[in-house]
């Protein structure tokens, strides 16, 4: 039996497993999908899949309690979960897989299966990750973070020497780890021993292109933790295919009658994030011009965002971005793997403003492909506008349709299908104007 177990805080691992526990399904193999509960946890029911609740369950206020105090936005001298709430949800879960023969689990970012598959005897699967994975910081791959998680030491150094010391560094930070590490020692099991450890499974599903992130199939299947390194000896990755939501969830009434009237429409979707930077982009768009924006609220309370140009901004909740992205004409995302590669196989191009390192790395790529535009955050929140700098000469100029799409690989969980050999362009459909220039196809070689 496989269980699959995302952490429902977050609407992105809710999504992606949901994909997983449906590809697992159509190929006839053993599964069941049990949870914490949480703010995401209707979608689960929406989608029309069975699952279980383990206790101790988590509460919508609990969750955003652990969205902001996760890598990258909470202090990193903390482990988001209580030790107490660790010992409660690692032993339960143990529990449930013993009771249920469960002889794999597969996670998104429910990270105490750390410790209860551990106390189980079983194996874990991970794909939250994406690409953030060792063989590309030991390429020297990794871009520099742009926001606070560029470590001090390096932000006063040239760029060049910064990455590489950078990508030198990987793997030998222990933030967050603590708490983990505290209660696997009182359970006896198996410590984490560092930040990217903490993403990593015994098989990490790498949700990504062997032609985007610049590491061959064999590479990353071959590659194995060297003794002594920061990794639970057992780490092992394989290329997965990109993995991106296509929620069952209905297109309300006025965020069809935007998408569908004339003009020039901004998607903005920043879910994992605080209030804050949702408002600083949606107040840029609307006094940068006459942009109508859409705004995937998710859980901010940010339907006053709505005054600020009646009739050009919408506020909706949860929306299935796979159905908004074909048509609008550019996305404002924080870069978690899911919206970028939704945005990909949209053929939208969208400008990322990442939040720690694994966003980083995801805008980077896009971005590398001409698809997409990074805005450090701290810019964001200091006043410089996204839309502004978006729209200025030089920000136009690099940016065009991005040349992947449908995204996929022979062996994606998602529908899409694309040989891992070639990329190829998707013409845009029906999106208005970017920057008050029609859109064009572009798209570079794959070679």
């Amino acid at each position: 039996m496989i269980s699959v177990v995302p952490h429902c805080g977050y609407l992105s691992e809710t999504s992606r497993m949901l994909e997983i526990h449906r590809a697992l399904r159509e190929r006839g193999a053993p599964v069941r999908l049990a949870a914490h509960g949480g703010t995401h946890q209707n979608l689960l029911g929406r989608a029309g899949v069975d699952y279980d609740l383990i206790e101790p369950r988590l509460t919508p206020a609990r969750c955003a309690e652990l969205v902001r105090s996760g890598p990258g936005l909470g202090p990193p001298d903390q482990s988001m979960w209580t030790d107490d709430e660790l010992l409660a949800h690692a032993g339960a879960e143990a529990t449930y897989f013993r009771d249920h023969d469960v002889s794999v689990v597969v996670t998104g970012f429910a990270l105490t299966t750390l410790l209860s598959t551990r106390l189980a005897g079983i194996p874990l699967v991970t794909e939250h990750a994406g690409s953030f994975v060792p063989p590309l910081a030991e390429r020297g791959l990794l871009p520099l973070p742009t926001g606070p998680s560029l470590p001090p030491p390096l932000r006063d150094l040239p760029p060049e020497v910064a990455r590489a010391a950078y990508n030198e560094r990987f793997g030998t930070r222990d933030l967050y780890t603590a708490g983990f590490n505290r209660v696997a020692a009182r359970l006896g099991v198996e410590p984490v021993p560092s930040l990217p450890a903490l993403l990593l499974g015994d098989l990490t599903l790498v949700t990504d292109l062997p032609e985007v992130v610049g590491v061959t199939v064999e590479e990353m299947e071959a590659w194995r933790p060297a003794p002594g390194s920061p990794y639970r000896p057992s780490t092992r990755l394989a290329y997965a295919g990109p993995i991106h939501a296509h929620l069952d969830v209905p297109m309300p009434a006025r965020a069809e009658a935007l998408l569908s009237s004339p003009g020039t429409t901004v998607y903005v979707a920043m879910t994992s994030t605080a209030p804050e930077l949702v408002r600083a982009v949606v107040a840029d768009l609307v006094a940068a011009g006459d942009w109508r924006v859409l705004v995937a609220g998710t859980v901010h309370d940010v339907v006053d965002l709505e005054a600020l140009a009646a009739g050009r901004v919408v506020v909706e909740g949860v929306l299935p971005s796979h159905l908004v992205l074909p048509r609008v004409a550019a996305a404002v995302v924080t870069g978690g793997q899911g919206s970028v590669q939704a945005a990909l196989s949209s053929g939208t191009p969208f400008v990322g403003i990442p939040l720690h390192a694994e966003q980083d790395l995801n805008v980077h790529c896009a971005a590398q492909l001409g698809a997409a535009l990074i805005r450090p955050v701290q810019s964001v929140v200091g006043g410089v506008g996204v839309w502004t700098w978006l729209d200025s000469s030089r920000s136009r100029r690099s940016l065009r349709p991005p040349p992947v799409g449908p995204v996929g690989s022979p062996r994606s969980t998602g529908p899409g299908r694309l040989p891992t050999g070639s990329l190829r362009c998707t013409p845009p459909r029906g999106r208005g104007r970017l920057s008050g220039r029609p859109r064009r196809r572009s798209c570079p070689s794959s070679g």
